[in-house]
Formats: structure tokens, sequence, C-alpha cells
């Protein structure tokens, strides 16, 4: 998966019109993991009642309200005015990397462009957002995964039940698809050693970059280990380092 940089500072770009606002608490602690906030700012027309459900969910988070009145029917004018924030945050340079928060693929240019300039770009939605936009950042959340962390674990719990972990058939977030498996497979192949075996640590950041909204937790599991052992396709090695019980993790075709 992608790798952990705390030190990150993020510029956190929400587009209140293309979003719930559920579970906003989550999916900062989902950033958290990749950087800390910097700026927090959210865009909409704040005169319009669809969007009054964020009113005092921006209150709670400390996140700044950018006005922008529509100037004309069907245009998404806090499109344009997210643009220019990010134009002027990134000239700055007092960011890493963007946290852009939409499921609209209008911003599809601005995060290529943020990583023509050595950016790290998030991007965070629902699971309508087109490719286009999930390709162009190096990593992509979607909004319905990021649950609670007590009902993610208890569910996880639930799984561990039986000897080997099976995901839910009924939940169209759940269902591993046989694209992930070859994705799994081919990943394996340009990793391996002589032996064949690949370190879990550089299968998970190969899969990320071919695939940027891949993720566990669309099928249901908290990591990738147990994932893999649910396929039941795949050798696991855990090598212990004779550090404080830390293991490292390979993975190896049957």
């Amino acid at each position: 998966m992608m790798e952990t940089q705390n030190e990150l500072k993020l510029a956190v770009l929400i587009d209140a019109d293309n979003v719930p606002y559920a579970n906003v608490k989550e999916m900062f602690e989902e950033i958290a993991k990749y950087g800390t906030p910097t700026f927090k700012r959210i865009y909409a027309d704040w005169t319009k009642p669809t969007v009054s459900g964020w009113k005092k969910v921006l209150l709670e988070n400390a996140i700044t309200p950018i006005q922008q009145y529509s100037y004309s029917t069907g245009k998404n004018a806090s499109d344009s005015a997210l643009i220019i924030d990010a134009m002027d945050i990134l000239y700055t340079g007092k960011v890493d990397g963007f946290c852009i928060v939409s499921s609209d693929s209008d911003f599809t240019r601005l995060a290529t462009r943020l990583r023509e300039a050595g950016m790290k770009v998030i991007g965070i939605g629902e699971k309508k957002t087109l490719n286009p936009f999930i390709t162009a950042c190096d990593k992509f959340i979607y909004l319905e995964i990021l649950k609670p962390a007590i009902a993610q674990q208890s569910e996880y719990d639930s799984k561990k039940s039986s000897k080997d972990i099976k995901v839910k058939d009924n939940d169209p977030l759940s269902k591993i698809e046989p694209v992930i498996i070859r994705l799994l497979n081919d990943s394996i192949d340009d990793l391996a050693d002589e032996n064949g075996w690949t370190f879990l640590g550089e299968l998970g950041n190969l899969m990320l970059k071919k695939k940027p909204d891949f993720d566990p937790r669309n099928y249901g599991f908290p990591k990738m280990l147990p994932l893999i052992k649910s396929m039941n396709r795949y050798i696991i090695d855990e090598r212990d380092t004779g550090k404080n019980n830390i293991k490292l993790i390979y993975i190896r075709k049957k």
C-alpha cells in the first residue's frame, strides 16, 4: 500500500457539491495516515439548501468554507474556485501534497498537473467516481469504506470465526474481481526473487501504482494479508527479524 509519510504537509480541498458530509471524522482520520492537513478548505455556494448539512461539520473539523456563487445554471463554479486555490497553494511551496475530496472527474487535469509538479495526490470520493480521475491520483480512497474503526474491526472479527476468511457475497464492495487476481499474480511475477518469493510491502506499493483505487477494504478486509489469505491461492512465509516480534511477510504463488 501507499507508504505512510506522516511528515507530509497536505492541502485538503473539498468539493461540497460532489461528496456527502457523512463520515467526515473518519475521512480526516484516513488523511492523517498520509500526512498533516495544513490547509482545510471546502467549496460551495453556501446560499443553497443542498449543502446545509456541511455547516455543522465545518465547525467540528476546523474546515474553512469558501463561498462561490453559481453564476449560471448547470455549471459548478466551485470547481473553478478549488482549482485556482490549488494552484495558488502549489506555488506557495508550503505543502508536499494535496487531498482532493470529490467524485467529479473534472478534477482529472488538476490531479495530473499537481503530480507533474512533484506533489503527492490523494483522491477521496464515492464509488461512482469515473476512472480518469482515479488513475490521475497516486491513491484513490472510496468514501464507502471509511466506516468507524469499531464497526470495521467487529466485521473483520466475525469473518475470522470460520477456518478460512470469506468475503461477503451480498456486499457489492467485497467481491474480488478476476482483474484483481490477475493484478496480484502479475505483480508477484514482476517482483519475485529466484525462488518465487515477493515481499508483501513491495507488492502492495506496486499494485497501488498500477491501480490507484486498490484497497483491501474495498473487499471487506482491513489489511492486505487477510485479503491474500482469503483467496487460498498463495503460500505465505512470515519471517522473524529478531526485533520486537517484527516479522517480514513474503508471498509466493502455489
